[in-house]
């Protein structure tokens, strides 16, 4: 029984490390298609039809005597749930991977439990005192997390060597760095999609006290993202070449990201918000960083400095 207790404690920690390693993997191969020219509204839309059909057998089956009834209350905040993170924070986060990096979108995502961390305090979903250890822990971790993020933009230090990186690759980083006028942009645009996303973890923990079926829910947040962000590609992409896609890594990025990021990601964490809150879940992002820093600088050949990262103008040639 021991054992038994303390391996259900752990579980909430061993199931957000699993989705942080699933997470770098969606950092590093959706740069990698959006620099090949795959759309982004293209990819959310296939990205959230892939979640939505491989999620709903699971959630007709074992959710069948279990599922609550629709109320118009529950289905408005889906709605929410589906504009915030399929349309909105998923959007905004690939126009500012495809102008910065893997390895700067991925450190720069972890303001998302500050950010989190703030709207809960505000929202009254977590409560703090200052005399508390736990309560001061999170204050500093917060202030530790909004400083690291303003370094990151405002300050460029010298580039860490990795046994794998050569000097010659240094040089063109410096070069397209200057050159990439859009830097700027696509750190606002990860900035607002990890709003999106906190607010996406906050409508989501309040849904499920009243809409308990993780599946379920999961299975109409994605097709609900597929309608609106169907709707939202129809517009902003007039070319129909960029529906195309083939057996390449464009339909890996699409079915990996959408089985993994969203299906089984909104699942695991709704079961963890369940249980440990939504403050909880986003705590795990600064593991995913390191991940994404070793993988970007070997598989994309991204060149790391202490601050502000930097990619090669080649970066894309290599994967």
């Amino acid at each position: 029984m021991e054992l038994a207790g303390k391996w259900k404690k752990a579980m909430p920690y061993m199931a957000m490390i699993f989705l942080q390693f699933g997470f770098a993997g969606l950092f590093l191969i959706s740069v990698a298609s959006l620099r090949q020219g795959m759309s982004h509204y293209v990819l959310v839309v296939y990205r959230n039809a892939v979640a939505a059909v491989v999620m709903a057998p699971f959630a007709l089956w074992f959710e069948r005597k279990t599922r609550p009834k629709m109320t118009l209350s529950v289905f408005l905040k889906i709605m929410a749930m589906g504009l915030l993170e399929p349309v909105l924070d998923q959007n905004f986060f690939y126009m500012g991977a495809k102008n910065t990096s893997a390895s700067f979108s991925s450190a720069l995502t972890n303001i998302l439990p500050a950010v989190t961390f703030v709207n809960a305090i505000i929202l009254r979903m977590e409560r703090i005192s200052i005399k508390e250890r736990r309560s001061q822990a999170k204050i500093v971790g917060t202030l530790i997390t909004l400083a690291g993020a303003l370094l990151m933009i405002l300050f460029k230090g010298p580039i860490i060597n990795f046994p794998w990186n050569n000097n010659s690759n240094h040089s063109i980083s410096d070069n397209s760095d200057h050159n990439n006028g859009h830097w700027l942009m696509g750190i606002f645009m990860i900035v607002l999609s990890c709003f999106c996303w906190s607010a996406f973890f906050i409508v989501q923990s309040s849904t499920l006290r009243s809409y308990p079926a993780e599946l379920s829910l999961t299975t109409l947040i994605c097709a609900m993202g597929v309608a609106q962000s169907g709707a939202v590609a129809l517009v902003m992409e007039h070319d129909k070449k960029a529906w195309l896609i083939g057996f390449d890594m464009r339909l890996f990025t699409a079915v990996y990201s959408g089985i993994m990021c969203s299906g089984v990601a909104y699942y695991v964490q709704g079961m963890v918000i369940k249980e440990r809150g939504p403050v909880f879940v986003t705590a795990f992002s600064p593991f995913c960083m390191i991940i994404v820093t070793i993988l970007g600088s070997l598989i994309l050949s991204e060149v790391v400095t202490l601050g502000r990262y930097k990619s090669l103008i080649t970066r894309s040639n290599n994967v």
